[in-house]
């Protein structure tokens, strides 16, 4: 190689670096902006429980709002919690919803259909004023339930009607992964190895809003870079340490955990070794996970 190859290949890399370089000086002045950052996080051990429905007393399961006002006529996250060999009788909501499975099995289906027990990440929705039966069967049994407009209210199924919806049963061994390879919203730069990329399912999208399921491989460490005026994460599994702005402080978010933002925001978060995490993720902006070095 001559004394002219050899410099144009040091200037090839010289350039390269200093852009790599620039990339993340920009991206860390941007962190820094800032100033007043909106993240907050609620621990599942922070949850206030209630009836969910006050009407049947001490049989009825028990509800915990993380967001919003479901006795409202807002948007709203709440958790569900199920006894073991709970079965309700069949009913309806004036509202749809989606869930998710957090802890235990849970069924939820026509009164007459088979049961179908979805383990926890599994996904369900329910369409208003269609008849059916939810059952839960387990030591624990969690389920984020959200809703796109309150009041959510349980009725009788003479009072049943078809809203045009069809209900949907998506057990997790169904859901579609996809890695740093497939999709833009995992920085593909940031990815060493595929097998350990962190992963993302689409579980819906409707009015520029949309649900994602999260996954984040055992030792995780990175970021979640958002941008949307609405943005709600729950831990779904697993366990994640994630780091507050400003004093750093270090929260354990374990099943039913909570963290949410308002405009651009990051939320620095790690998953503990040989655990993998899975969050579930509502917004309407973007977001990008940004896998640590090492």
């Amino acid at each position: 190689m001559n004394s002219f190859e050899v410099l144009s290949l040091f200037i090839i890399v010289s350039v390269a670096i200093s852009c790599t370089n620039t990339k993340e000086e920009s991206e860390n002045k941007a962190y820094e902006l800032i100033e007043e950052p909106t993240n907050r996080v609620v621990l599942s051990s922070e949850i206030n429980w209630e009836p969910l429905n006050p009407a049947r007393g001490d049989q009825s399961p028990k509800a915990g709002t993380i967001w919003g006002d479901r006795n409202g006529s807002e948007p709203t996250g709440f958790l569900v919690r199920f006894k073991d060999g709970f079965s309700s009788p069949p009913h309806i909501h004036n509202v749809s919803y989606r869930a998710i499975v957090i802890k235990g099995l849970i069924h939820n289906d026509d009164p007459n259909a088979e049961k179908m027990w979805m383990p926890e990440g599994s996904f369900w929705t329910q369409p208003a004023g269609e008849s059916h039966i939810t059952a839960a069967k387990g030591s624990e049994n969690i389920a984020y339930v959200e809703i796109d407009q309150g009041p959510y209210l349980v009725k009788p199924v003479e009072d049943a009607y078809d809203n045009g919806e069809r209900p949907v049963n998506l057990d997790k061994t169904n859901i579609v992964w996809l890695d740093a390879s497939k999709t833009t919203i995992i920085d593909q730069g940031s990815v060493k190895n595929l097998t350990d990329s962190p992963k993302i399912a689409f579980l819906w999208e409707s009015s520029g809003l949309r649900g994602n399921l999260v996954k984040l491989p055992s030792g995780f460490k990175g970021r979640i870079v958002s941008n949307g005026e609405i943005f709600h994460a729950v831990i779904v599994s697993g366990a994640s340490n994630y780091k507050m702005p400003k004093t750093e402080a270090i929260k354990l978010l374990e099943p039913g955990s909570y963290f949410t933002s308002q405009g651009k925001a990051v939320h620095q978060i790690s998953s503990k070794a040989g655990m993998e995490s899975i969050i579930y993720i509502r917004t309407n902006g973007n977001f990008t996970i940004v896998q640590a070095p090492g």
